[in-house]
């Protein structure tokens, strides 16, 4: 019955919209989509690559997981890791996954990335 993932939510603490536009707009090259009016005044922004939606929801009393994650396929893995890097990024690889390229990053506000390509 399930047919997609519609979106990812993570959460993000009060105030660090602008922090989380930079990265996930200005590094990754995602495009920010508008929350609908209803949605809006609660904070927080939305991003879209492709069919992959993040959604970065505010929290009061925000912790980031230590090991939860999106794990989001890409191209050109070690241009991104590169990128990442020059914009102050953690980059943990890790190759325990056969058959792939994979990394660990974090955004601004300490949430857990996977980015992984197929070989």
């Amino acid at each position: 019955m399930i047919t997609a993932v519609d979106h990812i939510q993570l959460a993000a603490p009060p105030g660090s919209e602008e922090r989380l536009r930079a990265f996930y707009a200005g590094v990754l090259g995602m495009t920010e989509i508008p929350k609908p009016p209803a949605l809006a005044a609660r904070g927080g922004c939305w991003f879209q690559a492709g069919p992959v939606q993040l959604h970065l929801g505010i929290e009061d009393d925000f912790r980031p997981a230590r090991k939860a994650h999106p794990g989001l396929r890409v191209t050109g893995i070690d241009s991104l890791a590169a990128r990442l890097a020059a914009h102050g990024a953690p980059i943990t690889w890790d190759d325990g996954l056969p058959g792939h390229r994979r990394f660990y990053s974090g955004d601004p506000v300490g949430n857990r990335l996977k980015f992984l390509e197929p070989l």
